[in-house]
């Protein structure tokens, strides 16, 4: 079965896989697992702002060892961008990345693993394995 990454998940996955919970280290060893080009353009944005200080890894090396961990990149499509209509607008959620994460999860028909609570606030609507 097919999964997407959040952020956050990618990031612990590459750099402090201590954080990911033994059920998280199980999918990510045993399933399809698929990274945005949205958390690239994340990871990039953060970093040169500096709010990433712990992934100092530059994005086109990140990119060859996702693929080198047998991470798929999961192209944007504009199916992505029209699904993020679907997807409610929460008070205490309005990050623009997680939102098009969710809304390819959405469109894509698959789950999103994810460290973030507010994540759950898109159950059922879009399905989510928190790091639990």
């Amino acid at each position: 079965m097919r999964h997407l990454l959040d952020t956050q998940i990618f990031i612990w996955a590459l750099i402090s896989p201590e954080k990911l919970s033994p059920a998280t280290l199980a999918l990510l060893e045993n399933e399809d697992i698929l990274v945005s080009p949205i958390s690239y353009l994340e990871i990039a944005i953060k970093q040169k702002i500096g709010k990433l200080p712990e992934l100092a890894i530059p994005v086109a090396e990140l990119c060859q060892r996702a693929a080198q961990d047998g991470f798929g990149l999961l192209p944007l499509h504009i199916r992505h961008i029209h699904a993020y209509d679907e997807i409610p607008l929460f008070a205490q959620h309005r990050d623009p990345f997680d939102r098009i994460l969710l809304a390819t999860a959405l469109s894509e028909n698959i789950p999103i693993l994810s460290a973030d609570a507010n994540f759950e606030l898109y159950s059922p609507k879009v399905r989510v394995v928190p790091n639990a």
